[in-house]
């Protein structure tokens, strides 16, 4: 069975597979979002995750903010007991961009931490806003740094519904580069839809999903000439995690999860 693992949080190439959709029509932003307020230590949410290939409903994951101090956010992220992945430890800078989070590496799981932040978002949120940016990265089992590119985009506001319930969101759609060259293994492109709430400060739905070049695969195999010949595209996991319960939701907002 693959490992249904892309973190993280960004939402995707989707082929020819059927999507899930449960939004409203796309409109633009009429009001610029500007960064969310700090979480609380304690502030718990749930998401469910799907995928979205067939539908199944793989797991859930807990969030929980541990701790919040200089501007930096520390969350633990507990799977469920049927949910195929390990407990980590997420950090988030004040406005919800990464300083410690995963990146799929080839459909797996992969712990970066951030030298400069990862702009997930641009604040403040607005009309057609886009961004283009590199970051160093550096991957938390082999100490590799790895150049990470983003190229972000608001595509407009959407009300959609999740387990948790209606919410009217931001939607956004990152393009992430992962820097994760592997031999014949070209980096990996990752694709996520992000719908971010502003009431609550963090995404209800995100999707994601990857590709990457496999230059050995093909009819020639690899070497020189399979470089330009015979270039398999893989696709990883395409995931949807949908906010199912956020207890500290109606008092502030806690940081989201990616």
């Amino acid at each position: 069975m693959r490992k249904l693992l892309l973190v993280g949080f960004m939402f995707f190439v989707a082929g020819c597979a059927t999507s899930f959709d449960n939004t409203s029509s796309t409109s633009l932003v009429a009001v610029p979002v500007n960064a969310p307020a700090a979480p609380r230590v304690g502030d718990r949410s749930l998401y469910i995750v799907r995928n979205a290939y067939n539908g199944e409903v793989v797991g859930q994951i807990e969030y929980r903010v541990e701790k919040v101090d200089n501007g930096r956010s520390v969350l633990a992220v507990n799977p469920g007991s049927t949910y195929p992945a390990p407990p980590r430890t997420v950090v988030y800078a004040a406005d919800g961009n990464w300083l410690r989070h995963p990146v799929v590496n080839h459909d797996q799981l992969i712990d970066y931490e951030f030298m400069q932040p990862f702009p997930a978002y641009v604040f403040p949120l607005e009309t057609a806003r886009a961004w283009s940016q590199r970051v160093n990265a550096r991957n938390t089992i082999t100490g590799k740094v790895h150049s990470v590119r983003v190229d972000g985009q608001v595509l407009g506001s959407e009300r959609i519904a999740t387990p948790a319930g209606a919410f009217d969101t931001v939607k956004i759609r990152r393009r992430i580069y992962a820097g994760d060259w592997d031999g014949f293994l070209l980096e990996t492109n990752i694709v996520e839809m992000d719908w971010y709430s502003p009431a609550l400060g963090r995404s209800v739905r995100l999707e994601r999903n990857s590709t990457w070049l496999d230059q050995s695969r093909g009819a020639g195999g690899g070497g020189v000439l399979g470089i330009f010949n015979n270039n398999q595209q893989m696709r990883g996991d395409w995931l949807i995690y949908e906010l199912s319960s956020a207890p500290a939701m109606a008092q502030r907002p806690a940081a989201a999860p990616r």
